[in-house]
């Protein structure tokens, strides 16, 4: 059984791409790098700040309201600050060290490579609609291996509109030339990656290998080695 014309967008980070874990080699570097252990007191302390001031400052570009340069190393400000260390040149050091080692980073979720492998020889189409960086998700994408599996790779960067916009999903759906009933999406954020799809149209599965979601989806898979049988289910002929 083929399904050639079915179509398939996966999120990037949290999703194939295990985010949380990369980030967190990439920021163990950094504090050793700049002999910053003592300051902090231990990683996991100086995490929770960064991931705390991180997110803060991610909800403000979303909304449009703090530019992507200034976020990079504005994170790495605050957290130094929160410690007593004002050291805006430090920070700015900091932020461009991160931007440049953890996309390079390539812990993926179990299965990643060999679901999307499985789900090409199915004749899907597969392809990513990310909220992240442009060219830091290339890096990611090519450095796991697994940017050859995509058809075509959609960053709201360049749309301008994130997910779950009505926008960033048509465009999508545009770049690929598919319709929204024969498409689906696959992610880890229910407002981003599911709300938004199913509004747009396409059928969507919820990725929570961690149980974190609050939301009592249906269609909510906690391993990749899920997809193949439920998007041939959600997809059908």
């Amino acid at each position: 059984m083929s399904f050639s014309d079915k179509h398939i967008f996966f999120d990037l980070d949290r999703t194939l791409w295990d985010f949380d874990e990369n980030s967190k080699e990439a920021l163990r570097q950094i504090i050793k790098h700049f002999d910053l252990m003592a300051l902090f007191g231990s990683f996991d302390r100086f995490h929770r700040a960064y991931v705390k001031h991180n997110s803060r400052l991610w909800a403000d570009y979303g909304k449009g309201i703090l530019k992507k340069d200034i976020l990079r190393y504005e994170r790495f400000n605050a957290t130094l600050k929160q410690f007593g260390k004002n050291d805006l040149h430090m920070a700015q050091e900091m932020g461009e060290m991160y931007v440049e080692i953890s996309p390079r980073q390539t812990k993926q979720f179990p299965n990643a490579k060999e679901v999307l492998r499985e789900l090409n020889e199915m004749g899907y189409h597969l392809h990513i609609i990310t909220n992240g960086f442009e060219e830091v998700q290339y890096i990611k994408l090519d450095n796991c291996g697994l940017r050859s599996f995509f058809d075509v790779i959609v960053c709201s960067e360049v749309v301008g509109k994130n997910k779950p916009s009505l926008v960033i999903y048509n465009y999508a759906l545009e770049q690929a030339g598919c319709l929204a009933e024969d498409a689906m999406m696959i992610g880890d954020d229910y407002v981003a990656d599911v709300s938004g799809a199913l509004k747009a149209g396409l059928q969507a599965i919820l990725f929570d290998p961690h149980k974190r979601s609050a939301e009592n989806y249906e269609h909510t898979i906690g391993n990749l080695n899920e997809v193949p049988l439920l998007a041939s289910q959600l997809l059908r002929i």
